[in-house]
């Protein structure tokens, strides 16, 4: 997707409060991609993506801002936790499974696509199946013994009536399909029995990581049956639909893409990077937390990694890495990983006039959507301006006096907050005002006490 930095940041400004550096950060990153692919072959091969590592506390939008970013461009995207991974020979999954769910994860948002593309084609060829269903075609003319000199003028007058008898009628049922007309009769079809549940206990690092498609191969030995089905003719035109649409899609070729689509614009986030830095130690866990930063190293340089679809390149993936870093720097990760994520912005933490525009401004705003929650059974909410300061004010009270979780507390906040009136909306359509005598009526006790607060809020 052709986006300048100025619009990639105005797309994230809708969502995203603040944090501008960052978001300008990513939107070089992503911008540059682009020019990559405007240059010859050879040079293209030479430039490789300027990894950025995420500095900043918990719930300042780290995560938010990637995940956006991959929305915006159509990009396989794969959010993973540093910690969740060990090195080789230790209990837990290898880096190398980070590249093989990202290519999983490309590969079903290629298959959308091309299904999105088929769905008139798939469309058509359902509604002729279904038409058979409806109007089976008549059988076979009986045997008559031919006369000498050629058959009978007679009968094939009468089967070329038949025949016209026959397609007037099934276009009369065509249109009446078409109009929905049929879609509560209830018809008999016959469709594939899944044979292979057995194979979904194996989890992706399973199989999967031994690089082999063993479920398909055993999937192809299966004996294909099928079950008879008594079922609404709306149904049935759904599931044919999905048959014929799963036809009609290349395998091989959608393989392909999803690949390349990984290997040209790729995004993998990586949160919680500063739990496997450490200081210093050389025994117990922090030779473990070594040992993940060594086998992360290839993969974000660049390697081949052998997944259920073919050999990924892992070059040109673009790696975002993100931590709070309160106890670690930056400088606690080892040199050769330091040296890949060339990259660092610091995120500020979230005050007062951010939680205000937080509420307010981003197109996922809580207000709004709480408004749409509640206003679902009739209930209208009016957030007023000083509610919505109070609301703030709180929210900032809350992380200095028990832990800062940034944005996230506000909705902690909100759902206390409104938690009567969620409780009560299905009694019948009311209007409530939120303003500041509300939110401190409802709260003021809590955030006074302390320890209720550090449980509650």
């Amino acid at each position: 997707m052709n986006l300048t930095p100025k619009q990639i940041v105005a797309h994230l400004d809708t969502y995203i409060v603040g944090q501008r550096e960052a978001k300008k950060a990513v939107a070089i990153a992503i911008r540059n991609r682009w020019r990559r692919q405007q240059l010859p072959e050879e040079m293209r091969k030479e430039i490789t993506p300027k990894n950025i590592v995420m500095m900043g506390p918990t719930g300042v939008g780290k995560t938010e801002i990637a995940r956006r970013l991959a929305t915006l461009i159509r990009a396989p995207f794969l959010k993973v936790e540093a910690t969740k991974y060990t090195e080789v020979g230790y209990h837990g999954r290898d880096v190398e499974s980070i590249i093989r769910d990202l290519t999983e994860f490309s590969v079903n948002l290629v298959k959308g696509e091309h299904l999105e593309a088929v769905q008139p084609r798939a469309e058509e060829m359902a509604e002729e199946r279904l038409l058979d269903v409806l109007l089976p075609k008549p059988s076979s003319t009986p045997y008559r013994p031919v006369t000498v000199g050629g058959s009978d003028p007679s009968e094939s007058e009468a089967s070329g009536e038949d025949d016209d008898s026959f397609e007037r009628t099934r276009e009369k049922l065509r249109k009446k399909l078409q109009a929905g007309d049929l879609d509560e009769r209830m018809i008999e079809l016959d469709l594939p029995e899944s044979g292979t549940q057995f194979l979904d206990i194996f989890s992706s690092s399973g199989i999967e990581q031994m690089g082999i498609d063993l479920k398909s191969m055993l999937g192809q030995r299966a004996p294909g049956r099928t079950k008879t089905r008594k079922l609404k003719v709306s149904e049935a035109r759904s599931l044919l639909r999905q048959q014929e649409a799963e036809k009609l899609l290349d395998q091989e070729k959608m393989h392909r893409e999803a690949i390349e689509r990984v290997e040209d614009s790729g995004l993998v986030f990586i949160d919680e990077i500063d739990k496997i830095a450490f200081q210093g130690s050389k025994s117990g866990p922090d030779i473990s937390r070594e040992g993940v930063q060594r086998d992360l190293l290839p993969i974000v340089e660049g390697s081949n990694v052998v997944t259920r679809y073919g050999v990924v390149d892992t070059s040109h993936i673009l790696f975002v890495a993100a931590g709070a870093f309160h106890t670690a720097a930056v400088s606690d990760l080892i040199p050769e990983l330091q040296g890949r994520f060339p990259i660092r912005v610091e995120l500020e933490p979230l005050g007062a006039d951010e939680f205000r525009r937080i509420l307010s401004e981003p197109n996922n705003a809580l207000t709004k959507q709480y408004h749409a929650l509640l206003g679902a059974e009739g209930v209208t909410i009016d957030f007023t301006d000083d509610g919505i300061d109070e609301i703030a004010s709180i929210a900032q009270e809350c992380n200095e006096k028990t832990q800062d979780i940034g944005a996230r507390r506000l909705m902690t906040v909100m759902e206390k907050m409104l938690e009567e009136a969620a409780f009560e909306g299905a009694d019948g359509p009311r209007s409530i005002r939120i303003d500041r005598e509300y939110v401190r009526g409802r709260l003021a006790d809590i955030v006074q006490d302390e320890d209720l607060a550090r449980y509650v809020l």
